[in-house]
């Protein structure tokens, strides 16, 4: 790897990651030498690039830096396509719209040595969902609830056809090809559950704001998931 495109991929290595990254992860992910990435770390703080950190604690990207736009690599503008295109098919309407308006943006700025790969890209993502029903939700106001921390109050039909009207926390939505996935806290069951939305026959956005951040939500939510058999996480 040339050094500039090194520099770059240090840049956006630190650019991932919200804690400090040592620089022996570093070098193991560039796969260079650990003194490289001192060097390299140094020339960029000599450049300006707002990096924080030192040798044995590791380094943070302060935030505020961003690279040009156009600074794609051909497997980052191949991402973006796959991306885009399975939102298309699996994303509700107002994100399959913002799925086309992102490879317009995209495209605008790519130079045109690449331009083909994002507009004529050989890459798919299937085009056909699964067996599950279409949700019977707008999913837009279920995202606004997950972006807001607010709590929603549902009308839901579990698997036996039984319905019980809940007031849950979003904190999570999850595409899989046969249904869409609500990860969130509920207060009828006082613990997490999983809610598909092609059983929720009725969605209503509260006023109240649920009285913990979604980050720290979702961080216990993992926890207790990582402490359990997957095929274990109960789904209402």
């Amino acid at each position: 790897m040339a050094r500039t495109d090194r520099l770059l991929a240090l840049v956006q290595l630190l650019r991932r990651h919200r804690r400090a990254v040592t620089a022996d992860l570093i070098a193991e992910e560039l796969d260079v030498s650990v003194r490289t990435i001192y060097r390299d770390i140094s020339t960029l703080i000599a450049s300006r690039v707002p990096i924080r950190g030192e040798a044995g604690v590791g380094y943070i990207l302060e935030p505020g830096f961003d690279l040009p736009p156009m600074m794609f690599t051909t497997d980052e503008v191949e991402a973006v396509l796959v991306g885009m295109r399975w939102l298309r098919v699996r994303g509700d309407t107002a994100l399959a719209k913002a799925a086309d308006d992102v490879l317009a943006k995209v495209g605008a700025v790519l130079p045109s040595s690449l331009q083909p790969l994002l507009f004529d890209g050989g890459l798919f993502a299937p085009t056909f969902r699964g067996r599950g029903e279409a949700p019977r939700i707008d999913e837009a106001s279920l995202r606004e609830a997950i972006r807001r921390e607010r709590k929603i109050s549902i009308n839901y039909a579990d698997q036996d056809g039984t319905r019980t009207s809940r007031t849950v926390w979003p904190f999570g939505l999850s595409f899989f090809n046969n249904a869409h996935v609500i990860m969130a806290w509920c207060e009828l069951r006082e613990d997490f559950r999983h809610f598909r939305t092609d059983r929720i026959h009725d969605l209503s956005l509260l006023e109240d704001r649920y009285p913990v951040r979604r980050t720290k939500l979702l961080r216990r939510w993992e926890e207790e998931s990582r402490q359990k058999n997957p095929d274990l996480i109960r789904q209402d």
